[in-house]
This record gives C-alpha cells, structure tokens and sequence, in this order.
C-alpha cells in the first residue's frame, strides 16, 4: 500500500484558507442567482433540464447551472479539506471535526437547494438558504483561525480583557437577528429570484415597507453599541487586537447602514442589493473573529509571528 502523505500545519491552513474563500463564494454567487431572476432558469436537479446540463443556452439557466457547477466544486474542496485534516500531522481533532461539519453544512444546503427549486422558490426556504450558507462562513472562518493557532491542553489560552467577553456573544446574537430581519425583508422585496415570462414566486407575507424599518432599527442598534464600544476601548487603551477588530466592524457597519438606506430610497436595484449581500457576509467575519480575538494564543510552528 502506498504511504498517505503527511500535510504539514502551514499546508493544512492554506486548504482552510480556500475553503474559506469558497463558502463567501457561496454566498455571494447565489445571491447573484436570486437578484439576475435566474432561480427558476434550471426547473431540474442537479439537472437542468432532465438529464442535460442546460435545455436553452440563455442567460438565466446559464447563471443557475454555474452556481450548481460552483456549489459542486467547492464540496469536492471541503472533501479534501477533510482528507487533509485527517492526514494532518499532528492531526487535530478540532480540525477535523470542524472539516466534517463543513462537509455536512454544503450537503444539506445542497438539499435545500433542491426544494427551492422544486418548490417554485418558496421565500421560507430561499431564506433560510441563505441563513445557513453564512452560516457555514462562520465555520469556515473559524477552520481557517484554528488552523493556524495551538488549540488543546497545555496550550496558551490567554483572555486579553475579561470585561469584553461576554459583548462577544452579545454581537454574535444582534448580528444573527440582523441578518434575520434582514433576510426577512430581502424575502419580502421584489426580488424573488424569478424573471419575467416565469412562475411568479410567493413573497414573504410581510409589508416590505414595516419589516425594513425592523431591519434599519436593528441595525442602527448594533452598529450604535459597536460604536459606543470602539469610544471606549481607545480611551482606555484596549489591546490593539481587539481595538482593531472593532474598528473594522464600526466601518463595516456603519458603510451597510448607508448602503442600506441609498438602496431602499433608490428601490433595491440589484447591484446594490448584491453589495448589501457582500457587506453583510464581510459584517459575519468581522463579528466571527472579534470572538475570537477575545484569547490570545501561539501561532503553530512555521505559521507567522510565534505569539498572537
């Protein structure tokens, strides 16, 4: 039998680093499917039309199958991301463990993706389609930090500011309900994934005008805490880890205010909507690696600086 070959802790971080990069992918491409109306261009699955790739080479049917082809891509990627964690030396279980549920996260979006279609873009499930795709950047996000760090007994597992730990998981859950309503209020707007010419998908049964309102006061929350809270840490002189992470959550947020209020008062063009998507997604890691950045660990050997 020929001898697996060992992958390396600096190799193993460059497979989290792509997988990473796939899972915003992920996002941002299937927001793409909905806002060009190409939800509806393929009415089969994984086919588009029965057993061919693509019945009619227009636009729409193009855009929805290269989503697919991408979405399968990047499985076959998680799938290697879990053969390296397993070939990992040392192999760590976290690892694996987080390469496993990655693995799960794309198989049941996958799923999912399936009853969206067959249920003529039903919004609940477009919805939480979307939901779980950021989810599955947290866990990529946290693969990818983990890879690089020593996790486990006897390690370095420093608190940098025991008072900022519990706003970790306060921004975790102000951030899920944003990203909620939000949903909410894309499942209400007008872009339903459908183009002209198609079925006509249901919308959620709320008045887009009163559940974005909810998403704007929601946020203006959080970002107004972030805000407080950056105002604090430099007067203080808070650890520039966190204070950086901070800051970079205040731009972010208050750039998705903005863009958020331009594109309702301009009527959710596409584009806009496709940037609020990205911005929001950028918003998820941001908050991801605040939490994380609440401990200071050792970087694994021939991985950067020695202390972080």
């Amino acid at each position: 039998m020929p001898k697996i070959p060992r992958v390396t802790p600096a190799q193993f971080r460059w497979f989290a680093l792509a997988d990473f990069v796939a899972m915003i992918l992920i996002v941002l491409s299937g927001a793409a499917v909905r806002l060009t109306g190409s939800g509806l261009g393929c009415p089969d699955w994984p086919q588009c039309y029965h057993h061919t790739p693509a019945h009619a080479w227009n636009i729409h049917p193009v855009i929805e199958f290269t989503n697919r082809l991408l979405s399968g891509t990047f499985g076959v990627l998680t799938l290697a991301v879990v053969l390296a964690a397993l070939a990992r030396s040392p192999r760590r279980r976290d690892l694996t463990w987080l390469s496993l549920g990655l693995v799960l996260g794309v198989v049941g979006d996958a799923l999912l993706g399936e009853a969206v279609v067959y249920s003529k873009l039903n919004p609940w499930l477009v919805s939480v389609h979307m939901l779980i795709s950021l989810a599955m950047v947290v866990l990529a996000a946290n693969l990818y930090h983990r890879s690089k760090y020593l996790y486990g007994p006897g390690t370095r597992a420093e608190v940098r500011d025991a008072r900022l730990q519990p706003l970790a998981p306060l921004f975790a859950v102000l951030l899920t309900i944003v990203l909620v309503v939000g949903s909410a209020t894309t499942g209400s707007g007008p872009h339903a994934g459908n183009s002209r010419g198609q079925d006509v998908a249901r919308r959620l049964p709320f008045a887009l005008v009163n559940v974005a309102w909810a998403h704007s006061a929601v946020a203006t929350f959080f970002v107004g805490l972030v805000a407080m809270l950056f105002v604090i840490l430099w007067r203080q002189g808070a650890p520039a880890k966190i204070r950086n992470g901070v800051r970079r959550l205040l731009i972010i947020g208050a750039l998705q205010g903005v863009l958020g209020f331009v594109q309702f008062a301009v009527h959710l063009p596409a584009l806009l909507v496709e940037l609020h998507v990205a911005l929001a997604t950028s918003l998820t890691i941001g908050v991801t690696q605040f939490w994380l950045a609440q401990t200071g660990r050792d970087r694994e050997a021939g991985i950067g600086a020695p202390r972080s």
